[in-house]
């Protein structure tokens, strides 16, 4: 639940009031009761996002972790080394 702030048109008077989002905003001013309150947007908190659970990679599945790996292109290590040009297997012979 958010924390509202209020200020009194008729003696300024300034204060705060935890409510729900669906209560109705205050109208009476606690201090001097006239109804002439009004709700102030203020900046509120800051919100610090730190450890494990605040990004969309946190909750992936574990078979989306599995095929995610397998698109990873692997290198090709099957490819013969690069020809000499001197043995009898290859085409190509040094000039």
């Amino acid at each position: 639940m958010p924390t509202y702030e209020y200020e009194c048109g008729a003696c300024e008077h300034r204060f705060e009031k935890y409510q729900s989002m669906n209560d109705k905003p205050v109208k009476k001013c606690p201090k001097c009761g006239k109804a002439k309150v009004r709700r102030i947007i203020s900046g509120g908190a800051g919100v610090l996002f730190k450890g494990s659970g605040f990004y969309q990679t946190d909750y992936r599945s574990k078979g989306y972790k599995e095929s995610a790996k397998k698109d990873v292109p692997k290198k090709d290590t099957s490819s013969a080394p690069a020809c000499s040009g001197d043995c009898s297997s290859c085409d190509t012979k040094k000039k």
